[in-house]
């Protein structure tokens, strides 16, 4: 039985009912993985041609599809491949800080090294029953991992962060998990779009960006509800300094605040560009921000497969 690779234009002849992610290892075709159990998404890749057991959806993860008829498989961009082992790690929480009203940073030192890309994220397991997935805000080299968490009302796992969690407390960490990951051969223009805690995936991409010495011209939009919603602007003015082709948009969706915008990041993005065309579109906050500014950006010329969204579900919280 014969896949057709694109876009690396292969074919390779592959027994019936082998692993997708097996077969393409096992031929050298570059292709990002991690977890192997279906969990991180980092494997993700399309079916555009023929079928595979049990999935109507073209999108796959390689690791989970087996193959029982000839097909086109279409996998990221070769120079894009990352393979970092997932692994589960022990952390010490070293400071817990409010941000807003209802977000707080949280920052673990790890007892070993947890190798990932800028965007990623990992599941923290504060005891057997308070679990939840964080994106992490900076670099895998950083002494210590930074998340950023938002307070739910009657949420289970951010209660026990707000009321329980110390310093000196022993967190678990596994992964990384995630394919919103920077693209760090991409030289064209970056269109960044944070929605509340989003911003922690996006300021790791942004300090990736400029670890790598990459000079793309970024654009970031970062949407809160309110004045007191905002946070990270000395984090954000230090990165601008480091990086000035780092342009930043703050808008409020409700009220206004100094120098910040009013109304809806789809809505400011749309007022500023006439064509996305050529860009890398990274979105992170909560599923309504994320799939409208996904609509939107594929409207205005960005390709889907160049657009690396990470939704933030609130179960479990």
């Amino acid at each position: 039985m014969e896949i057709f690779i694109q876009p690396l234009q292969r074919t390779l002849t592959v027994a019936v009912g082998v692993n997708l992610l097996e077969a393409l290892r096992a031929n050298d075709v570059p292709v990002s993985y991690s977890c192997m159990s279906g969990r991180c998404g980092t494997c993700r890749c399309k079916v555009i041609g023929g079928q595979v057991v049990d999935s109507e959806d073209p999108y796959v993860l390689a690791c989970q599809t087996f193959l029982t008829e000839a097909c086109i498989v279409q996998i990221p961009e070769p120079d894009e491949v990352v393979v970092h082992t997932a692994k589960i790690i022990k952390t010490t929480l070293v400071a817990i800080d409010n941000q807003t009203h209802d977000i707080k940073s949280i920052r673990l030192k790890p007892a070993k090294p947890i190798e990932f890309s800028s965007g990623q994220y990992a599941q923290l397991q504060f005891t057997p029953a308070h679990i939840r997935p964080y994106s992490m805000a900076g670099l895998c080299t950083d002494e210590v991992l930074e998340f950023h968490v938002r307070l739910v009302p009657e949420g289970r796992v951010t209660g026990y962060i707000a009321n329980t969690l110390k310093v000196g407390d022993t967190v678990r960490v596994s992964g990384p998990l995630g394919s919103s990951y920077l693209r760090r051969k991409h030289q064209g223009p970056m269109l960044c779009v944070a929605g509340g805690t989003g911003l922690a995936p996006i300021l790791s991409i942004i300090r990736g960006v400029i670890a790598e010495g990459m000079k793309n011209d970024i654009h970031l939009y970062f949407g809160v509800r309110s004045e007191r919603d905002i946070y990270g602007q000395e984090w954000l003015a230090e990165l601008q300094r480091q990086h000035p082709q780092l342009h930043v948009h703050i808008v409020v969706t409700s009220g206004q605040a100094p120098g910040c915008r009013t109304g809806l990041v789809t809505d400011a993005i749309a007022k500023d560009w006439a064509s996305l065309d050529g860009f890398r579109a990274y979105l992170c906050g909560a599923p309504p921000m994320v799939e409208a500014t996904t609509l939107l950006v594929r409207q205005m010329g960005v390709l889907s497969e160049q657009i690396y969204a990470d939704a933030f579900y609130a179960s479990g919280t």
